[in-house]
Parts: C-alpha cells; structure tokens; sequence
C-alpha cells in the first residue's frame, strides 16, 4: 500500500507551507516593530533629556520633569537591551531578514501552483483551489490597510495637536531657551509628519486597499448566495466568473499601488 500523499492531500501540505511562512512574516515584522520602536523611544529620549537639561542649566530647574523623564527613557533602554539579548540568541533560521521571508513565501506559492499544473488538475478544479486562496488574500489586504490607516491617523494627530502645541510655544518666544527649543521640535515634527503624509499617500493606500477587499468580499458572498451575477444554474460559469472578477479587482489594486508608487510629477504625466 502506498504512503505517498494524493494530489490533493500534496497541495493541502504547500498551502500548510504558506501559512507557516505568511506566520513567519508577521511574527519577524512584529520583531523588528519593537526593536525599532524602543531604538528610537531610547535615543529620543536620553537625548531631550540631555538636550534640554544642557540649554536650561542654571536657568530653568529641570528636576521635576526629570524625575518623570528619566525613569521612563531608563525603561526603554532596559527593554531595548531585553530584545536585543533575545534577537541574538535566536537561532539563524528565526532572525532571518522579513525580505527573505517573503522570497520564501513567494517560492513556496509559486511550487503549489507548479504542483497543481503537473499533476492535471482540471479548469474547474483550479479555480475552486483559486477561490480558497481569495480569504487570504482579503486578510492581507485588510492587514495593510489598518496599517496604513494606524501611520495616516499618527501622522494626522501629531500635525493637529502639534500646529495648536507649536502657537501656544510660540507665545512664549520671549522667554528663555526652553520654550523656543520646544517650539523648533514641534514644528519640526509637524512638518515631518505632513512630509511624510503627503509623500507616501498613506490614507489613500489604506482607502484602496480597504475598497478591494470589500469588493472581493462582495463577489465572494454573492457567489456563495448565488445571487447576481452569480444566479445562474451552471456552478462552472460562475466559478469562472468569480474567478475573473477577483482577478480583475487584484490587478486593478496593483495598478493602483504603482500610481501611488510614482513621484507627483509622474502621476501627472501618465495623467
């Protein structure tokens, strides 16, 4: 009796595959998020404190917001040092670059779909095995959007707050070097964040993304309702149908990526 895997008990072990890579990516990610996030959190603020404790010596007493200050940059480094110390005693597989985790990713998909043109799966048999892959494909999309919608909100509060924060520094020009530091910081970050904001177009990436994931969602449901377009008795054509619909909705959201992808000047040209 043969132990070698059926075709179809084969492709259900590729896509075990990329799940545990697409888990890979998303726990690296999150690894890398933290590193990142208490590097700068570390630097930042050792470095006000010093600054500010510097331009203020023997003019402005410091100590109370120090005490609140230094506790809390004291922790940040503590817990940079916990994540480095466990970044370096992972093993060489789990600390691998997220660049090459997707490469992973991408070559195992590109064996299932290798697999299941050799083994002679039918037309019909590939576009159901397409149509499972579409939740996937509506989780990812939706992870990206609430990512860019989470950097396009954080951008949004630190423009708001920091253009009311910076007239309100500002009405303290005349006093000493504090309050004009103070005012220099915010509005470099005010204009950081709308650099950012409107270089990378983060809202408008979140907007598309969402869009097609609900677009899909709405094929996808109609097909399993059996409701227009997809009321008509042959189940063959309306998987085809399905399967062209989402196809096209995918390739319009690339086609949308690489309009925000291009400089300004570019998207007026192709304009």
């Amino acid at each position: 009796m043969s132990t070698h895997p059926g075709p179809v008990e084969q492709l259900l072990e590729f896509k075990e595959e990329i799940l545990k890579a697409q888990e890979a990516i998303r726990v690296r990610k999150l690894q890398l998020r933290l590193i990142r996030l208490f590097t700068i959190t570390s630097i930042t603020g050792t470095l006000s404190i010093y600054v500010a404790t510097a331009s203020t010596w023997r003019s402005v007493d410091m100590r109370p917001y120090n005490t609140i200050a230094a506790p809390l940059s004291v922790a940040s480094i503590a817990i940079l040092l916990f994540l480095l110390d466990r970044e370096s005693s992972r093993p060489d597989r789990e600390k691998q670059a997220v660049q090459r985790l997707e490469l992973d990713l991408e070559l195992a998909e590109e064996r299932r779909r290798l697999y299941a043109s050799q083994v002679g799966l039918s037309l019909n048999q590939r576009q159901y095995a397409y149509k499972e892959d579409i939740a996937g494909g509506l989780q990812a999309y939706r992870r990206q959007s609430s990512h860019y919608r989470r950097v396009h909100n954080a951008f949004q509060a630190v423009i708001i707050i920091g253009s009311y924060a910076t007239t309100a520094a500002a009405s303290f020009a005349d006093t000493p070097a504090p309050w004009k530091w103070i005012t220099v910081g915010i509005s470099f970050s005010v204009g950081t964040a709308a650099g950012f904001t409107g270089y990378y177009k983060y809202r408008e990436r979140g907007y598309y993304l969402q869009k097609t994931a609900d677009d899909i969602e709405h094929q996808e449901n109609a097909f399993d309702l059996g409701i227009y377009p997809y009321d008509g008795d042959n189940e063959d054509d309306n998987l085809a149908r399905l399967a062209r619909e989402v196809e096209a909705l995918r390739v319009e959201q690339k086609r949308r990526e690489q309009e925000l992808d291009q400089p300004h000047e570019g998207r007026q040209d192709s304009a």
